[in-house]
C-alpha cells in the first residue's frame, strides 16, 4: 500500500473519530476531556493538507500532456480548467491535479432543458437534473482502452447552484462523502486503462447509465453511459482527468489535451462532431 493510500485512510478514520466523540460528548457522558475531542480533528486537517498540496511526481509534472479524443459531442463549455491553473481544483487529491469540468451548452444535452439554469443566491434552491443540457449527454471512450473500475448505483441528487444549497454542499455533504471515501466523491463513474500507466477517469455519471463493465475492452468513440449528477456536484457536468494508476486515493494527475480541441479555458465554448462509431 502507498503512502498517499495510508494518508487517505487515516484522513477518513480521523474526521470519523472525531464525529464519534462529537456525538458521544453530545448524547452521553464524553469519553474524554472535550479538548482531546479536537485531536483528530486536528489530525485530519494536517493529511488533508498534506495530500491536498502533494503534488505530481516531477517526472510528470515534465511529462508531455497525453493526447486523447473527446469524451462528448456537441456544443461544451469548460470549467476548473488546467488551462487556467493547476491543481485546476484546487487540490491533488483523487488525482485530480489536471482534472477538468464540463458543461453542455443549449441544444447540445439529452434533457428537455433549453438553456442551462444560473446559478441563484436563494431561489429555486435546487433544480431538477433535466433542467440542464448536460444531463443525460453520451459519454464515449477517449481511446482504445480497458474498463478497469465502473459503478452507477448511485442516486442521480438534485442540483446544488444556489447559495444554500452551495453552502450545504461545501459544510455538510462534501464532508460526508470525503469520509466515505473517494467513490462517494466522484459518484457513479468509469475509469479506463489506456496503457502505459495512464488511466482516464468518467466522474458524476447517470445513474443505471453504464454500458461497460470492468474488464470490458473497448475502443476510442465507444459508448459508455451518460452524464449525471451523481457525487460530489453542484450541478449535472463532466468532471475528466488522467492519472497515474487505477485508485485516485493513490494516484497522481497526467495533463492531457483533446484531439481537435485542445485543453479549454474557464468560459471557452468548444464543438465536437459526431463521429461513426467503431465498427
Amino acid at each position: 500500500m502507498s503512502v498517499r493510500k495510508v494518508l487517505a485512510v487515516l484522513h477518513r478514520m480521523c474526521w470519523l473519530l472525531f464525529g464519534v466523540l462529537v456525538l458521544t460528548g453530545v448524547f452521553f457522558e464524553p469519553l474524554l476531556p472535550f479538548g482531546l475531542t479536537f485531536v483528530p480533528a486536528g489530525a485530519a486537517v494536517v493529511i488533508g493538507l498534506v495530500l491536498s498540496r502533494t503534488g505530481p511526481k516531477e517526472t510528470l509534472e515534465s511529462r508531455p500532456p497525453v493526447e486523447v479524443a473527446p469524451p462528448v459531442t456537441g456544443r461544451w463549455s469548460a470549467l476548473n480548467s488546467p488551462a487556467d491553473k493547476v491543481p485546476s481544483h484546487g487540490t491533488h487529491v483523487y488525482g485530480q491535479t489536471y482534472a477538468i469540468d464540463i458543461v453542455a451548452e443549449p441544444g447540445t444535452g439529452a434533457g428537455e432543458a433549453s438553456a442551462r439554469p444560473s446559478f441563484r443566491w436563494f431561489w429555486p434552491v435546487v433544480r431538477r437534473n433535466r433542467d440542464f443540457p448536460a444531463f443525460g449527454a453520451p459519454l464515449s471512450a477517449v481511446a482504445d482502452a480497458t474498463v478497469v473500475r465502473a459503478s452507477d448505483g448511485q442516486r442521480d441528487h438534485l442540483s446544488r447552484n444556489s447559495l444554500p444549497a452551495l453552502l450545504y454542499l461545501m459544510l455538510i455533504e462534501g464532508d460526508a462523502r470525503s469520509i466515505v471515501g473517494a467513490h462517494r466523491i466522484i459518484g457513479n463513474h468509469v475509469i479506463l486503462d489506456l496503457g502505459d500507466s495512464t488511466y482516464a477517469v468518467y466522474a458524476h455519471l447517470q445513474r443505471g447509465s453504464l454500458q461497460v463493465k470492468p474488464g470490458d475492452r473497448v475502443r476510442a468513440g465507444q459508448r459508455l453511459g451518460r452524464v449525471g449528477n451523481s457525487g460530489n456536484t453542484t450541478e449535472p457536468h463532466l468532471h475528466f482527468h488522467l492519472m497515474d494508476g487505477p485508485d485516485p486515493d493513490s494516484a497522481r494527475g497526467i495533463p492531457f489535451t483533446w484531439r481537435g480541441v485542445g485543453v479549454p479555458a474557464n468560459g471557452e465554448t468548444f464543438t465536437v462532431e459526431e463521429q461513426a462509431a467503431p465498427a
